[in-house]
């Protein structure tokens, strides 16, 4: 691929979308919103610029993180320009009643005040259709509990990437029982110290050891509960 970056106007639909995969990939947040901004121009629905361009591009993101072909700090990248596009979609999108998978509700538990795993499942969330809220670090049972409640949300996600915190996702998961919510949500969790085993102890419904898995754990929940089994 050449340097100059080519002039989008000229490019064929299909050569557009191979653009934006790409400046996604390298993290290019302005050529990618000048991308969304140009399939918009040409008359394509903000839903299909979601799915076919942003969303279809971070699955490739995702597939070579998973893969370890990219590392954190590109994924990042990818992530924040991906943002910056659907910044221009998401008001279009409300407008437009487009569908979206799911709800999740996600957060780094009590004690933990690491979030940029969290903060990429967040994002990658989104960019696959989920509505997202991102309560951020150091979050109590309670503060599980009242978003779970004012949200309705299909997924609960829960990080922990320290050994002493872990144990805190239990808190919240009898505290969801204690409420009559358990079987409202599915439970994700993740963070670096967890592992399949410890998932399945304390009862939560998935282990999903990175992003890319996060959002196809998601996706695959949300068609069993709604018993599209694919």
């Amino acid at each position: 691929m050449s340097t100059a970056s080519p002039d989008l106007s000229e490019l064929t639909d299909p050569d557009l979308i191979q653009q934006m995969h790409d400046d996604l990939y390298d993290g290019l947040a302005e050529t990618v919103v000048a991308a969304v901004t140009e399939l918009l121009r040409r008359g394509w629905t903000p839903y299909d610029t979601l799915t076919r361009g942003l969303v279809s591009g971070m699955e490739i993101v995702g597939i070579d993180f998973r893969d370890g072909i990219l590392f954190v700090p590109e994924v990042l990248k990818a992530a924040k320009a991906m943002t910056a596009g659907m910044a221009l979609l998401r008001p279009l999108l409300a407008e437009t009643g487009a569908p979206q998978i799911g709800t999740m509700v996600i957060g780094t538990v009590k004690g933990d005040i690491h979030d940029i795993g969290k903060n990429l499942v967040a994002m990658m969330m989104e960019g696959a259709g989920f509505k997202v809220i991102n309560l951020g670090i150091n979050n109590d049972a309670d503060k599980f509990i009242a978003a779970v409640r004012e949200h309705r949300p299909e997924i609960l996600g829960m990080s922990a990437l320290l050994t002493t915190t872990m144990p805190y996702m239990q808190v919240v998961i009898r505290a969801l029982k204690d409420q009559g919510l358990r079987e409202q949500v599915v439970v994700l969790v993740g963070g670096a110290s967890l592992n399949a085993a410890f998932a399945e102890e304390i009862e939560a419904d998935a282990y999903c050891r990175d992003a890319a898995t996060a959002v196809e754990t998601a996706k695959q929940w949300i068609a069993i509960r709604r018993g599209q089994h694919s």
